[in-house]
Protein backbone atom coordinates (compact mmCIF):
# COMPACT_ATOMS: atom_id res chain seq x y z
CA UNK A 1 0.00 0.00 0.00
CA UNK A 2 2.85 2.39 0.88
CA UNK A 3 4.54 1.80 -2.50
CA UNK A 4 1.21 2.34 -4.30
CA UNK A 5 0.66 5.68 -2.51
CA UNK A 6 4.22 6.75 -3.27
CA UNK A 7 3.67 5.94 -6.95
CA UNK A 8 0.56 8.15 -7.00
CA UNK A 9 2.43 11.04 -5.40
CA UNK A 10 5.30 10.74 -7.86
CA UNK A 11 2.92 10.52 -10.80
CA UNK A 12 1.09 13.65 -9.65
CA UNK A 13 4.30 15.58 -9.13
CA UNK A 14 5.84 14.65 -12.47
CA UNK A 15 2.70 15.10 -14.59
CA UNK A 16 2.33 18.51 -16.25
CA UNK A 17 0.23 20.91 -14.21
CA UNK A 18 -1.52 22.04 -17.38
CA UNK A 19 -1.62 21.07 -21.01
CA UNK A 20 0.18 22.94 -23.74
CA UNK A 21 -1.12 23.90 -27.13
CA UNK A 22 1.24 23.92 -30.10
CA UNK A 23 0.17 25.76 -33.24
CA UNK A 24 2.51 24.36 -35.86
CA UNK A 25 3.62 25.14 -39.42
CA UNK A 26 1.90 28.52 -39.59
CA UNK A 27 3.05 31.56 -41.53
CA UNK A 28 3.39 34.23 -38.84
CA UNK A 29 2.40 37.82 -39.51
CA UNK A 30 5.15 39.54 -37.54
CA UNK A 31 3.91 43.02 -36.66
CA UNK A 32 7.23 43.96 -35.06
CA UNK A 33 9.31 43.36 -38.18
CA UNK A 34 6.61 43.81 -40.84
CA UNK A 35 7.64 40.47 -42.31
CA UNK A 36 5.92 37.14 -42.73
CA UNK A 37 7.84 34.31 -41.04
CA UNK A 38 7.17 30.92 -42.67
CA UNK A 39 6.71 27.58 -40.89
CA UNK A 40 6.48 28.86 -37.32
CA UNK A 41 5.28 27.17 -34.14
CA UNK A 42 3.62 29.04 -31.28
CA UNK A 43 3.43 27.40 -27.86
CA UNK A 44 0.62 28.33 -25.47
CA UNK A 45 0.27 27.44 -21.79
CA UNK A 46 -2.92 28.56 -20.10
CA UNK A 47 -3.49 32.08 -21.42
CA UNK A 48 0.10 33.00 -22.35
CA UNK A 49 2.47 32.44 -25.24
CA UNK A 50 5.49 30.61 -23.85
CA UNK A 51 7.56 30.17 -27.00
CA UNK A 52 7.67 30.93 -30.71
CA UNK A 53 10.08 29.86 -33.40
CA UNK A 54 10.72 27.78 -36.51
CA UNK A 55 8.75 24.54 -36.39
CA UNK A 56 11.84 22.41 -36.99
CA UNK A 57 13.44 23.78 -33.81
CA UNK A 58 10.53 23.23 -31.41
CA UNK A 59 9.95 19.73 -30.13
CA UNK A 60 6.35 18.78 -29.37
CA UNK A 61 5.77 16.62 -26.27
CA UNK A 62 3.46 13.63 -26.44
CA UNK A 63 0.72 15.10 -24.23
CA UNK A 64 0.41 18.42 -26.08
CA UNK A 65 -2.62 19.65 -27.99
CA UNK A 66 -1.53 20.32 -31.57
CA UNK A 67 -3.18 22.63 -34.10
CA UNK A 68 -1.69 21.98 -37.53
CA UNK A 69 -1.81 25.35 -39.28
CA UNK A 70 -0.10 24.30 -42.50
CA UNK A 71 -1.09 26.67 -45.28
CA UNK A 72 -2.59 29.13 -42.80
CA UNK A 73 -1.56 32.57 -41.60
CA UNK A 74 -1.43 33.52 -37.92
CA UNK A 75 -1.50 37.04 -36.55
CA UNK A 76 -2.33 38.82 -33.30
CA UNK A 77 -5.97 39.28 -32.41
CA UNK A 78 -7.40 42.57 -33.65
CA UNK A 79 -8.27 45.60 -31.52
CA UNK A 80 -11.08 48.03 -32.20
CA UNK A 81 -9.79 51.03 -30.30
CA UNK A 82 -12.99 53.07 -30.37
CA UNK A 83 -16.35 51.58 -29.41
CA UNK A 84 -19.22 52.42 -27.07
CA UNK A 85 -21.01 49.69 -25.12
CA UNK A 86 -23.93 51.98 -24.27
CA UNK A 87 -24.88 52.39 -27.95
CA UNK A 88 -26.54 49.68 -30.03
CA UNK A 89 -25.59 50.79 -33.54
CA UNK A 90 -29.30 50.99 -34.37
CA UNK A 91 -31.46 53.90 -35.44
CA UNK A 92 -32.71 54.80 -31.95
CA UNK A 93 -29.44 54.85 -30.02
CA UNK A 94 -28.53 58.58 -30.17
CA UNK A 95 -31.60 60.69 -29.37
CA UNK A 96 -29.31 63.68 -28.84
CA UNK A 97 -28.74 63.65 -32.61
CA UNK A 98 -31.96 62.08 -33.91
CA UNK A 99 -34.77 62.10 -31.37
CA UNK A 100 -37.20 59.29 -32.19
CA UNK A 101 -38.44 58.72 -28.65
CA UNK A 102 -42.07 58.94 -29.78
CA UNK A 103 -41.47 56.02 -32.13
CA UNK A 104 -39.14 53.92 -29.99
CA UNK A 105 -38.16 55.02 -26.46
CA UNK A 106 -34.46 55.51 -25.79
CA UNK A 107 -34.85 53.46 -22.59
CA UNK A 108 -35.90 50.50 -24.71
CA UNK A 109 -32.76 50.81 -26.83
CA UNK A 110 -30.63 50.97 -23.68
CA UNK A 111 -32.27 47.86 -22.26
CA UNK A 112 -31.71 46.06 -25.55
CA UNK A 113 -27.98 46.81 -25.29
CA UNK A 114 -27.84 45.37 -21.77
CA UNK A 115 -29.79 42.27 -22.75
CA UNK A 116 -27.58 41.51 -25.76
CA UNK A 117 -24.08 42.20 -24.45
CA UNK A 118 -23.07 38.54 -24.58
CA UNK A 119 -24.08 38.31 -28.23
CA UNK A 120 -22.21 41.54 -28.94
CA UNK A 121 -19.05 40.07 -27.40
CA UNK A 122 -19.42 36.90 -29.48
CA UNK A 123 -19.74 38.94 -32.66
CA UNK A 124 -16.48 40.74 -31.92
CA UNK A 125 -14.67 37.45 -31.36
CA UNK A 126 -16.17 35.96 -34.53
CA UNK A 127 -14.64 38.91 -36.44
CA UNK A 128 -11.21 38.20 -34.93
CA UNK A 129 -11.44 41.21 -32.61
CA UNK A 130 -10.10 40.03 -29.25
CA UNK A 131 -9.87 43.47 -27.60
CA UNK A 132 -12.18 46.46 -27.66
CA UNK A 133 -11.64 49.87 -26.15
CA UNK A 134 -14.71 51.74 -24.92
CA UNK A 135 -13.77 55.39 -25.06
CA UNK A 136 -16.51 56.74 -22.88
CA UNK A 137 -19.85 55.80 -21.38
CA UNK A 138 -21.80 55.57 -18.14
CA UNK A 139 -20.27 54.29 -14.90
CA UNK A 140 -21.85 50.92 -15.73
CA UNK A 141 -19.01 50.56 -18.26
CA UNK A 142 -16.79 49.40 -15.43
CA UNK A 143 -19.10 46.53 -14.50
CA UNK A 144 -19.22 45.50 -18.17
CA UNK A 145 -15.42 45.52 -18.30
CA UNK A 146 -15.08 43.41 -15.16
CA UNK A 147 -17.62 40.89 -16.43
CA UNK A 148 -16.01 40.73 -19.87
CA UNK A 149 -12.49 40.33 -18.55
CA UNK A 150 -13.57 37.51 -16.24
CA UNK A 151 -15.09 35.54 -19.12
CA UNK A 152 -12.78 33.83 -21.61
CA UNK A 153 -15.62 33.68 -24.12
CA UNK A 154 -15.80 37.48 -24.10
CA UNK A 155 -13.50 40.05 -25.64
CA UNK A 156 -10.97 41.84 -23.46
CA UNK A 157 -12.29 45.32 -22.67
CA UNK A 158 -10.38 48.46 -21.74
CA UNK A 159 -12.73 51.24 -20.69
CA UNK A 160 -13.26 54.63 -19.17
CA UNK A 161 -16.34 56.17 -17.62
CA UNK A 162 -18.35 59.32 -18.40
CA UNK A 163 -16.90 61.78 -20.85
CA UNK A 164 -15.62 64.93 -19.17
CA UNK A 165 -17.35 67.39 -21.46
CA UNK A 166 -17.47 71.07 -22.32
CA UNK A 167 -21.01 70.51 -23.67
CA UNK A 168 -24.10 68.65 -22.44
CA UNK A 169 -26.10 66.92 -25.20
CA UNK A 170 -29.86 66.51 -24.69
CA UNK A 171 -32.02 63.40 -24.32
CA UNK A 172 -29.42 60.94 -23.01
CA UNK A 173 -29.61 58.94 -19.77
CA UNK A 174 -29.77 61.22 -16.74
CA UNK A 175 -29.45 58.55 -14.02
CA UNK A 176 -26.12 57.14 -15.24
CA UNK A 177 -25.07 59.67 -17.89
CA UNK A 178 -22.45 58.78 -20.49
CA UNK A 179 -21.48 62.45 -20.86
CA UNK A 180 -21.12 64.93 -17.99
CA UNK A 181 -20.63 68.63 -18.56
CA UNK A 182 -18.15 70.36 -16.27
CA UNK A 183 -18.10 74.12 -15.91
CA UNK A 184 -14.79 74.79 -14.18
CA UNK A 185 -11.31 73.28 -13.98
CA UNK A 186 -12.10 72.22 -10.40
CA UNK A 187 -15.15 70.26 -11.55
CA UNK A 188 -13.02 68.58 -14.22
CA UNK A 189 -10.50 67.45 -11.62
CA UNK A 190 -13.26 66.15 -9.37
CA UNK A 191 -14.79 64.07 -12.15
CA UNK A 192 -11.39 62.49 -12.81
CA UNK A 193 -11.06 61.70 -9.10
CA UNK A 194 -14.58 60.25 -9.00
CA UNK A 195 -13.54 57.62 -11.54
CA UNK A 196 -10.33 56.59 -9.79
CA UNK A 197 -11.92 53.95 -7.49
CA UNK A 198 -13.15 52.15 -10.62
CA UNK A 199 -9.58 51.86 -11.96
CA UNK A 200 -10.18 53.38 -15.41
CA UNK A 201 -7.84 52.33 -18.19
CA UNK A 202 -7.67 55.99 -19.28
CA UNK A 203 -9.74 59.20 -19.07
CA UNK A 204 -11.81 60.70 -21.91
CA UNK A 205 -12.56 64.37 -22.62
CA UNK A 206 -15.23 65.66 -25.02
CA UNK A 207 -13.75 68.94 -26.23
CA UNK A 208 -16.68 70.57 -28.03
CA UNK A 209 -16.59 74.19 -29.16
CA UNK A 210 -20.04 75.64 -29.86
CA UNK A 211 -20.76 78.41 -32.37
CA UNK A 212 -19.62 81.69 -30.91
CA UNK A 213 -17.05 80.01 -28.65
CA UNK A 214 -13.30 79.71 -29.12
CA UNK A 215 -11.14 76.71 -28.37
CA UNK A 216 -9.32 78.79 -25.77
CA UNK A 217 -12.50 79.53 -23.80
CA UNK A 218 -12.80 75.97 -22.43
CA UNK A 219 -9.12 74.98 -22.68
CA UNK A 220 -8.55 75.48 -18.90
CA UNK A 221 -11.13 72.72 -18.26
CA UNK A 222 -9.36 70.40 -20.71
CA UNK A 223 -5.97 71.25 -19.22
CA UNK A 224 -7.16 70.54 -15.68
CA UNK A 225 -8.62 67.15 -16.64
CA UNK A 226 -5.39 66.20 -18.42
CA UNK A 227 -3.17 67.31 -15.54
CA UNK A 228 -5.26 65.48 -12.94
CA UNK A 229 -5.31 62.30 -15.03
CA UNK A 230 -1.57 62.37 -15.60
CA UNK A 231 -1.02 62.92 -11.87
CA UNK A 232 -2.65 59.52 -11.34
CA UNK A 233 -0.75 57.80 -14.14
CA UNK A 234 -3.67 57.74 -16.56
CA UNK A 235 -3.53 58.45 -20.28
CA UNK A 236 -6.05 60.93 -21.68
CA UNK A 237 -8.11 60.49 -24.83
CA UNK A 238 -9.72 63.59 -26.33
CA UNK A 239 -12.55 64.06 -28.81
CA UNK A 240 -11.34 67.07 -30.79
CA UNK A 241 -12.26 66.97 -34.46
CA UNK A 242 -11.38 70.55 -35.41
CA UNK A 243 -7.81 71.59 -36.13
CA UNK A 244 -7.76 74.23 -33.39
CA UNK A 245 -9.23 72.03 -30.65
CA UNK A 246 -6.97 69.13 -31.64
CA UNK A 247 -3.88 71.35 -31.59
CA UNK A 248 -4.84 72.83 -28.22
CA UNK A 249 -5.55 69.39 -26.75
CA UNK A 250 -2.25 67.92 -27.94
CA UNK A 251 -0.31 70.95 -26.71
CA UNK A 252 -2.05 70.54 -23.33
CA UNK A 253 -0.82 66.95 -23.13
CA UNK A 254 -3.56 64.78 -24.68
CA UNK A 255 -2.20 61.30 -25.29
CA UNK A 256 -4.84 60.14 -27.78
CA UNK A 257 -6.98 61.86 -30.39
CA UNK A 258 -9.98 59.58 -30.80
CA UNK A 259 -11.12 61.05 -34.14
CA UNK A 260 -9.64 62.57 -37.26
CA UNK A 261 -9.20 66.26 -37.77
CA UNK A 262 -11.85 66.93 -40.41
CA UNK A 263 -11.93 70.69 -41.03
CA UNK A 264 -8.40 71.41 -42.24
CA UNK A 265 -5.43 69.62 -43.74
CA UNK A 266 -2.76 68.84 -41.16
CA UNK A 267 0.21 71.11 -41.79
CA UNK A 268 3.84 70.28 -41.02
CA UNK A 269 3.70 72.08 -37.69
CA UNK A 270 0.74 70.01 -36.50
CA UNK A 271 2.24 66.76 -37.79
CA UNK A 272 5.50 67.52 -36.01
CA UNK A 273 3.57 68.32 -32.82
CA UNK A 274 1.71 64.98 -32.98
CA UNK A 275 4.95 63.09 -33.56
CA UNK A 276 6.96 64.95 -30.91
CA UNK A 277 4.21 64.49 -28.31
CA UNK A 278 3.82 60.82 -29.33
CA UNK A 279 0.10 61.38 -29.70
CA UNK A 280 -2.04 58.46 -30.84
CA UNK A 281 -4.26 59.18 -33.85
CA UNK A 282 -7.47 57.13 -34.24
CA UNK A 283 -9.11 58.18 -37.53
CA UNK A 284 -12.68 56.71 -37.19
CA UNK A 285 -13.25 57.28 -40.90
CA UNK A 286 -16.69 55.74 -41.42
CA UNK A 287 -18.84 56.91 -38.52
CA UNK A 288 -19.91 60.30 -39.93
CA UNK A 289 -20.56 58.82 -43.35
CA UNK A 290 -22.75 56.15 -41.76
CA UNK A 291 -24.99 58.82 -40.22
CA UNK A 292 -25.41 60.45 -43.62
CA UNK A 293 -26.08 57.10 -45.28
CA UNK A 294 -28.83 56.50 -42.73
CA UNK A 295 -30.39 59.95 -43.12
CA UNK A 296 -30.42 59.54 -46.92
CA UNK A 297 -31.16 55.78 -46.93
CA UNK A 298 -28.20 55.23 -49.25
CA UNK A 299 -26.57 52.20 -47.68
CA UNK A 300 -23.65 50.16 -48.94
CA UNK A 301 -24.03 47.08 -46.74
CA UNK A 302 -21.61 44.27 -47.51
CA UNK A 303 -21.92 40.50 -47.25
CA UNK A 304 -19.79 40.85 -44.12
CA UNK A 305 -22.34 43.25 -42.59
CA UNK A 306 -25.26 40.94 -43.29
CA UNK A 307 -23.39 37.97 -41.79
CA UNK A 308 -21.75 39.51 -38.71
CA UNK A 309 -23.74 42.59 -37.68
CA UNK A 310 -26.63 42.15 -35.32
CA UNK A 311 -29.46 41.68 -37.84
CA UNK A 312 -32.10 43.39 -35.71
CA UNK A 313 -30.05 46.56 -35.24
CA UNK A 314 -29.15 46.60 -38.91
CA UNK A 315 -32.86 46.24 -39.69
CA UNK A 316 -33.78 49.33 -37.66
CA UNK A 317 -31.61 51.53 -39.87
CA UNK A 318 -34.07 51.14 -42.74
CA UNK A 319 -37.02 52.19 -40.55
CA UNK A 320 -36.69 55.77 -41.81
CA UNK A 321 -38.53 54.63 -44.92
CA UNK A 322 -41.75 54.07 -42.99
CA UNK A 323 -41.74 55.79 -39.59
CA UNK A 324 -42.91 59.36 -38.90
CA UNK A 325 -39.72 61.33 -38.46
CA UNK A 326 -38.30 64.84 -38.79
CA UNK A 327 -35.83 63.39 -41.29
CA UNK A 328 -37.29 62.92 -44.79
CA UNK A 329 -34.70 60.74 -46.47
CA UNK A 330 -35.60 62.02 -49.94
CA UNK A 331 -35.10 65.62 -48.86
CA UNK A 332 -31.93 64.64 -46.99
CA UNK A 333 -30.47 63.37 -50.26
CA UNK A 334 -30.49 66.94 -51.52
CA UNK A 335 -28.65 68.17 -48.42
CA UNK A 336 -26.06 65.49 -47.69
CA UNK A 337 -23.35 64.26 -50.00
CA UNK A 338 -22.07 60.72 -49.51
CA UNK A 339 -19.12 60.69 -49.13
CA UNK A 340 -18.69 64.30 -48.00
CA UNK A 341 -15.79 66.72 -48.26
CA UNK A 342 -15.06 66.06 -44.57
CA UNK A 343 -14.76 62.35 -45.32
CA UNK A 344 -12.18 63.13 -48.00
CA UNK A 345 -10.35 65.46 -45.62
CA UNK A 346 -10.06 62.67 -43.06
CA UNK A 347 -8.52 60.35 -45.67
CA UNK A 348 -5.94 62.99 -46.56
CA UNK A 349 -5.07 63.65 -42.91
CA UNK A 350 -4.73 59.97 -42.09
CA UNK A 351 -2.22 59.47 -44.88
CA UNK A 352 -0.28 62.54 -43.78
CA UNK A 353 -0.20 61.34 -40.16
CA UNK A 354 0.95 57.85 -41.14
CA UNK A 355 3.67 59.14 -43.43
CA UNK A 356 4.87 61.56 -40.73
CA UNK A 357 5.42 58.71 -38.29
CA UNK A 358 2.44 59.43 -36.03
CA UNK A 359 1.17 56.33 -34.18
CA UNK A 360 -2.06 55.45 -36.03
CA UNK A 361 -4.55 53.09 -34.37
CA UNK A 362 -7.69 51.54 -35.91
CA UNK A 363 -11.05 52.39 -34.37
CA UNK A 364 -14.63 52.57 -35.63
CA UNK A 365 -16.76 54.46 -33.05
CA UNK A 366 -18.99 51.39 -33.13
CA UNK A 367 -22.36 51.73 -31.47
CA UNK A 368 -23.20 54.99 -33.21
CA UNK A 369 -26.06 54.93 -35.68
CA UNK A 370 -25.16 52.53 -38.53
CA UNK A 371 -21.63 51.89 -37.26
CA UNK A 372 -22.54 48.39 -36.21
CA UNK A 373 -20.60 46.56 -33.54
CA UNK A 374 -17.96 44.11 -34.82
CA UNK A 375 -18.98 44.08 -38.50
CA UNK A 376 -18.00 47.73 -39.06
CA UNK A 377 -14.33 47.07 -38.28
CA UNK A 378 -13.52 45.61 -41.69
CA UNK A 379 -15.22 48.55 -43.41
CA UNK A 380 -13.03 50.91 -41.37
CA UNK A 381 -9.90 49.04 -42.45
CA UNK A 382 -10.93 49.26 -46.10
CA UNK A 383 -11.41 53.01 -45.66
CA UNK A 384 -7.88 53.22 -44.23
CA UNK A 385 -6.70 51.39 -47.33
CA UNK A 386 -8.57 53.91 -49.48
CA UNK A 387 -6.63 56.65 -47.69
CA UNK A 388 -3.45 55.11 -49.04
CA UNK A 389 -2.20 53.06 -46.09
CA UNK A 390 -0.48 49.80 -46.92
CA UNK A 391 -1.83 46.51 -45.61
CA UNK A 392 1.12 46.29 -43.21
CA UNK A 393 0.33 49.75 -41.85
CA UNK A 394 -3.32 48.76 -41.37
CA UNK A 395 -2.40 45.48 -39.67
CA UNK A 396 -0.03 47.25 -37.25
CA UNK A 397 -2.67 49.92 -36.55
CA UNK A 398 -5.08 47.13 -35.61
CA UNK A 399 -2.70 45.20 -33.35
CA UNK A 400 0.61 46.38 -31.90
CA UNK A 401 -0.08 50.11 -32.34
CA UNK A 402 -3.27 49.85 -30.31
CA UNK A 403 -1.45 48.07 -27.51
CA UNK A 404 1.37 50.62 -27.54
CA UNK A 405 -0.99 53.59 -27.76
CA UNK A 406 -2.91 52.55 -24.65
CA UNK A 407 0.15 51.38 -22.71
CA UNK A 408 -0.73 47.67 -22.90
CA UNK A 409 2.03 46.37 -25.18
CA UNK A 410 3.72 44.42 -22.39
CA UNK A 411 0.86 41.92 -22.63
CA UNK A 412 -0.89 42.52 -25.96
CA UNK A 413 -0.49 43.38 -29.61
CA UNK A 414 2.00 40.86 -31.00
CA UNK A 415 2.88 37.18 -31.01
CA UNK A 416 5.78 36.99 -28.58
CA UNK A 417 6.85 34.96 -25.59
CA UNK A 418 5.12 36.11 -22.42
CA UNK A 419 2.20 37.86 -24.09
CA UNK A 420 -1.48 37.00 -23.77
CA UNK A 421 -2.41 34.30 -26.29
CA UNK A 422 -4.78 36.35 -28.48
CA UNK A 423 -4.34 35.04 -32.01
CA UNK A 424 -6.32 34.54 -35.20
CA UNK A 425 -5.78 31.97 -37.95
CA UNK A 426 -6.59 32.88 -41.55
CA UNK A 427 -6.81 30.90 -44.77
CA UNK A 428 -5.43 33.80 -46.81
CA UNK A 429 -2.60 36.28 -46.35
CA UNK A 430 -3.87 39.67 -45.06
CA UNK A 431 -0.63 41.30 -46.16
CA UNK A 432 -1.60 40.55 -49.74
CA UNK A 433 -5.32 41.22 -49.30
CA UNK A 434 -6.81 42.89 -46.23
CA UNK A 435 -10.14 41.27 -47.12
CA UNK A 436 -8.65 38.05 -45.75
CA UNK A 437 -9.82 39.39 -42.38
CA UNK A 438 -13.43 38.91 -43.51
CA UNK A 439 -13.05 35.16 -43.12
CA UNK A 440 -11.53 34.18 -39.77
CA UNK A 441 -10.83 30.45 -39.55
CA UNK A 442 -9.96 30.20 -35.85
CA UNK A 443 -9.81 32.61 -32.93
CA UNK A 444 -7.59 31.88 -29.93
CA UNK A 445 -8.49 34.17 -27.08
CA UNK A 446 -6.61 33.98 -23.79
CA UNK A 447 -5.39 30.56 -24.86
CA UNK A 448 -8.82 29.11 -25.66
CA UNK A 449 -9.93 28.15 -29.13
CA UNK A 450 -13.11 29.46 -30.77
CA UNK A 451 -14.62 29.06 -34.22
CA UNK A 452 -16.70 31.89 -35.72
CA UNK A 453 -19.51 29.62 -36.93
CA UNK A 454 -19.93 28.31 -33.38
CA UNK A 455 -19.81 31.77 -31.80
CA UNK A 456 -22.74 33.05 -33.84
CA UNK A 457 -25.83 30.93 -33.34
CA UNK A 458 -28.16 31.44 -36.30
CA UNK A 459 -31.74 31.03 -35.10
CA UNK A 460 -34.82 30.79 -37.33
CA UNK A 461 -35.68 34.38 -36.42
CA UNK A 462 -32.21 35.59 -37.34
CA UNK A 463 -32.41 33.85 -40.74
CA UNK A 464 -35.72 35.51 -41.50
CA UNK A 465 -34.45 38.91 -40.33
CA UNK A 466 -31.31 38.58 -42.45
CA UNK A 467 -33.32 37.96 -45.61
CA UNK A 468 -35.65 40.84 -44.73
CA UNK A 469 -32.68 43.18 -44.33
CA UNK A 470 -31.27 42.11 -47.69
CA UNK A 471 -34.70 42.48 -49.33
CA UNK A 472 -34.85 46.09 -48.15
CA UNK A 473 -31.28 46.67 -49.30
CA UNK A 474 -32.14 45.12 -52.71
CA UNK A 475 -29.11 42.84 -52.36
CA UNK A 476 -29.97 39.62 -54.17
CA UNK A 477 -26.98 37.57 -53.00
CA UNK A 478 -27.51 38.45 -49.34
CA UNK A 479 -31.26 37.88 -49.77
CA UNK A 480 -30.71 34.33 -51.04
CA UNK A 481 -28.07 33.41 -48.44
CA UNK A 482 -30.54 32.22 -45.74
CA UNK A 483 -32.49 30.06 -48.22
CA UNK A 484 -31.92 26.42 -49.10
CA UNK A 485 -31.05 25.59 -52.70
CA UNK A 486 -34.41 23.82 -53.08
CA UNK A 487 -36.56 26.47 -51.40
CA UNK A 488 -40.21 26.49 -52.44
CA UNK A 489 -42.57 29.51 -52.35
CA UNK A 490 -46.33 28.94 -52.24
CA UNK A 491 -49.59 30.87 -52.33
CA UNK A 492 -51.26 29.63 -49.16
CA UNK A 493 -54.88 30.10 -50.28
CA UNK A 494 -54.63 28.14 -53.52
CA UNK A 495 -51.71 25.91 -52.64
CA UNK A 496 -50.10 27.00 -55.89
CA UNK A 497 -46.32 26.68 -56.18
CA UNK A 498 -45.03 30.12 -57.10
CA UNK A 499 -41.30 29.46 -57.32
CA UNK A 500 -39.02 26.50 -56.80
CA UNK A 501 -35.25 26.59 -56.19
CA UNK A 502 -32.83 29.40 -55.57
CA UNK A 503 -32.16 30.13 -59.23
CA UNK A 504 -35.82 30.73 -60.02
CA UNK A 505 -36.08 32.97 -56.94
CA UNK A 506 -32.94 34.80 -58.05
CA UNK A 507 -34.37 35.58 -61.49
CA UNK A 508 -37.69 36.82 -60.14
CA UNK A 509 -36.33 38.93 -57.30
CA UNK A 510 -33.40 40.36 -59.27
CA UNK A 511 -35.89 41.71 -61.78
CA UNK A 512 -38.08 43.09 -58.99
CA UNK A 513 -35.19 44.78 -57.15
CA UNK A 514 -33.96 46.45 -60.34
CA UNK A 515 -37.35 47.74 -61.50
CA UNK A 516 -38.96 48.71 -58.19
CA UNK A 517 -36.38 51.10 -56.77
CA UNK A 518 -38.62 52.17 -53.84
CA UNK A 519 -39.56 48.61 -52.87
CA UNK A 520 -39.65 48.36 -49.08
CA UNK A 521 -41.00 45.81 -46.60
CA UNK A 522 -42.14 46.95 -43.18
CA UNK A 523 -42.39 44.30 -40.46
CA UNK A 524 -45.66 44.88 -38.59
CA UNK A 525 -45.53 41.85 -36.30
CA UNK A 526 -43.63 38.60 -35.87
CA UNK A 527 -44.43 35.27 -34.20
CA UNK A 528 -41.75 32.63 -33.69
CA UNK A 529 -42.91 29.05 -33.14
CA UNK A 530 -39.91 26.74 -33.05
CA UNK A 531 -38.70 26.38 -36.64
CA UNK A 532 -41.58 28.42 -38.02
CA UNK A 533 -41.57 32.22 -38.24
CA UNK A 534 -44.73 34.12 -39.16
CA UNK A 535 -44.31 37.73 -40.25
CA UNK A 536 -47.04 40.28 -40.85
CA UNK A 537 -45.52 42.42 -43.60
CA UNK A 538 -46.51 45.62 -45.36
CA UNK A 539 -44.83 46.16 -48.73
CA UNK A 540 -44.66 49.58 -50.35
CA UNK A 541 -43.23 50.56 -53.71
CA UNK A 542 -44.76 47.55 -55.45
CA UNK A 543 -48.20 48.97 -56.25
CA UNK A 544 -49.97 52.28 -55.82
CA UNK A 545 -51.20 51.15 -52.40
CA UNK A 546 -49.36 49.07 -49.76
CA UNK A 547 -49.61 45.29 -50.04
CA UNK A 548 -50.17 43.52 -46.73
CA UNK A 549 -49.63 39.82 -46.16
CA UNK A 550 -48.73 37.22 -43.60
CA UNK A 551 -45.67 35.26 -44.63
CA UNK A 552 -44.87 31.89 -43.07
CA UNK A 553 -41.22 30.79 -43.16
CA UNK A 554 -40.29 27.17 -42.44
CA UNK A 555 -36.68 26.52 -41.41
CA UNK A 556 -34.82 23.20 -41.55
CA UNK A 557 -31.12 22.52 -40.97
CA UNK A 558 -30.27 26.21 -40.72
CA UNK A 559 -31.95 27.29 -43.96
CA UNK A 560 -35.36 28.58 -45.03
CA UNK A 561 -36.93 25.70 -46.99
CA UNK A 562 -40.53 26.82 -47.52
CA UNK A 563 -42.36 30.15 -47.72
CA UNK A 564 -46.14 30.58 -47.72
CA UNK A 565 -47.81 33.90 -48.64
CA UNK A 566 -51.21 34.59 -47.05
CA UNK A 567 -53.00 37.68 -48.35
Amino acid sequence: MRKYCLWLILAFCTAPAFSQTYITHATLINVNTSKTDPDQTIVIEKDRITATGPSKKIKIPANATVINASGQFIMPGLTDAHIHFFQSGGLYTRPDGLNLNKVYPYEKDQQWVKDHLSDLMSRYLACGITTVIDVGGPFSNYAIRDKANADTASVTAWVTGPLISTFLPPNLDKTDPPIIKVNTPEEARELVKKQLPYKPDFIKIWYIVLPGQTAESTLPIVQAAIDESHAHGLKVAVHATEYETAKSAVTAGADILVHSVDDKVLDNGMLELLKTKKTVYIPTLIVSENYRRTFTQQFNFTAHDFAYADPFMLGTLIDLKHIPTPVDYKVARTRYRVPSEKDSMMLVNLKLAEDAGVLVVSGTDAGNIATLHAASFLTELLAMQQAGLSNWEIIRASTINAAKGFGKDKDYGSIEKGKIADLILLEKDPVQDINALADIHTVIHRGKTFYPHQLLAVTPEILVQQQLNAYNAHDIDAFLQPYSDSVALYDQASGKLLMKGKEQVRLRYTDMFSKLTELHCQLENRIVLGNTVIDHEKVTGMRSTPVEAAVVYTIDKGKIVKVYFIR
